[in-house]
């Protein structure tokens, strides 16, 4: 008699991971893996000296992913190890591992599992023997930076581990583009917002085919604005957010209103510079259907970059004159005039392009102190953001002095320059330094004065500032690291690791110790 074959038994595939020799000292953690694909999944056994090795003493966990853990290991423990992987089926067993355990004390630890700092309390999570934690159908609720804090009884000596637990999610919206009803050279706005992890792609389709962003059509993230609108632009727009764990659509209709009896485009537009923010746009009347006129609206946009934001302002058919003055400084801005009757619209005016004034540095950079020797302080600071600078930074003053003396010493530094070096300075002392800021209208506010001690006169020498090396992990978590300079000479006993949001007070100092190379930051 045939026995026929199921659809979906196949013979069990070679190891990909076998266990691996190993010794241990006794009283250490022993781990073996063992790696194996099928379909059905294979059910993961393991075997002592070729007998079934029983899982249910409370120092061995046999983990699901086909680890094996043994705690407080013993000279019983000693011997040969493989595992069996099984189906309804079929069977294959790994090649031998010897487990030699070394005679010799090794201090218990207790374990501890925290996430983000907090105790571990979230749905479908468990500990797994002495150093183990499963978590079961994952949910969004899991992700975040895991800890595990092992101590020696008794003691104040610990170690830790860390690991950050990314949760993927398909795209879901949040906001959801409405259908529009515009006249012909009117403005269509459409938002669409979607949230996903990792971050959604956003994207545009008309009538089911990608949209390119040209002169009268933009993107501008979750926005599609259509300008100068034309009959061929009524159709059925798709926004599509995907990412690699899936894509949705969303739609909405643009209808169009025809009118042929529309104004002429207004004329004779100009603008004049009024301040570091304000442009002062004027304009004449259409010459055709002007008394029609029921509004005009004001567009304006960044002359520099790419997929620049468009702006427009609605106002009245009673002036040819508007100020705007919510532009940023030190930036060419281009504005054009649409005039409106009830059932349509002009074109477009002439477009002009103007520029808005500099102005002085709204805010001081953020300075950064620390010493090389006992006679010096490197002071190095940031550039100021663009929207904060306003305009070309052409010098930094920088002003220091002893904490317990109130002559002030003051120099001037190009605008290109972003550290200086303070010489010849008295060990062992606070000084006070502070920076300002200058653009070719003036200079801004000073910083608060900063203090800083200079090392003692030893000969002892202090270690370089490591350059940090920073990489989001998540939208609340970075990853710092850094490195040892392997020509620095000097003798490091630890770091400690400062950080703060820009603007806002400084945290820290976190105490590290001096095998430290990496540090987790979570919970920005």
């Amino acid at each position: 008699m045939k026995v026929k074959k199921a659809k979906d038994d196949y013979p069990i595939s070679a190891f990909e991971v076998q266990p691996i020799s190993t010794e241990v000292q006794e009283g250490g953690v022993a781990r073996f893996t063992c790696k194996i694909s099928s379909n059905p999944p294979a059910v993961i056994t393991w075997e002592l000296n070729r007998t079934t090795l029983p899982v249910t003493m409370d120092r061995v966990t046999a983990l699901p992913t086909g680890v094996l853990q043994i705690y407080d290991v013993d000279q019983k423990d000693a011997g040969n190890y493989r595992c069996v992987a099984a189906t309804v089926a079929h069977r294959r067993k790994s090649m031998e591992a010897l487990l030699t355990v070394i005679p010799g004390t090794t201090h218990k630890l207790i374990v501890l599992f925290e996430i983000d700092h907090k105790s571990i309390d979230v749905f479908n999570t468990r500990v797994l023997g002495n150093g183990n934690l499963m978590i079961s159908d994952i949910r969004l609720q899991h992700a975040g930076v895991y800890v595990c804090r092992a101590t020696t009884p008794g003691t104040r000596n610990f170690t830790v581990a860390m690991a950050t637990l990314t949760v993927l999610a398909p795209p879901s919206f949040v906001e959801w583009p409405e259908s529009l009803t515009r006249p012909r050279a009117g403005t269509a706005r459409f938002v669409c917002q979607a949230e996903g992890i990792p971050s959604p792609k956003m994207s545009w389709l008309k009538n089911g085919r990608k949209i390119h962003s040209n002169g009268r059509i933009k993107m501008y993230n979750s926005k599609l604005v259509i300008n100068q609108i034309i009959p061929e632009d009524d159709a059925i727009y798709q926004c599509m957010a995907e990412n690699s764990q899936g894509s949705i659509l969303s739609r909405a209709r643009l209808t169009v209103v025809m009118s042929e009896d529309r104004p002429s485009a207004p004329y004779n537009v100009h603008a004049e510079t009024m301040s570091s923010s304000a442009i002062l746009l004027a304009w004449e009347r259409p010459l055709y259907n002007s008394d029609k006129v029921i509004a005009y609206s004001v567009h304006y946009m960044k002359a520099e970059g790419l997929n620049n934001e468009e702006y427009q302002v609605v106002i009245g058919n009673d002036t040819t004159h508007y100020l705007i003055d919510d532009l940023e400084p030190a930036s060419n801005y281009t504005f054009y005039i649409v005039a409106y009757m009830p059932m349509g619209a002009s074109q477009m005016s002439d477009h002009v392009t103007q520029n808005t004034l500099e102005d002085v540095p709204l805010r001081p950079p953020e300075i950064s102190l620390t010493s090389r020797s006992p006679t010096d302080i490197l002071v190095s600071w940031l550039p100021i953001p663009a929207k904060y600078r306003r305009g070309q930074v052409v010098l930094y003053r920088l002003s220091f002095r002893l904490s317990t003396d109130n002559s002030i010493q003051v120099l001037e530094l190009p605008g290109t320059t972003h550290e200086h070096l303070l010489e010849g300075l008295k060990p062992d002392s606070v000084y006070l330094v502070r920076i300002t800021a200058a653009t070719r209208v003036g200079l801004g506010e000073s910083s608060v004065w900063t203090s800083h001690r200079t090392p003692k006169a030893t000969s002892v020498k202090a270690p370089k500032s490591p350059e940090l090396h920073l990489e989001p992990l998540n939208c609340t978590t970075i990853s710092v690291k850094w490195q040892q300079d392997a020509e620095d000479t000097a003798t490091i006993q630890g770091y400690k690791l400062y950080y703060k949001e820009e603007g806002q007070q400084e945290n820290g100092p976190i105490f590290l110790a001096t095998s430290d190379l990496l540090y987790t930051l979570s919970g920005l």
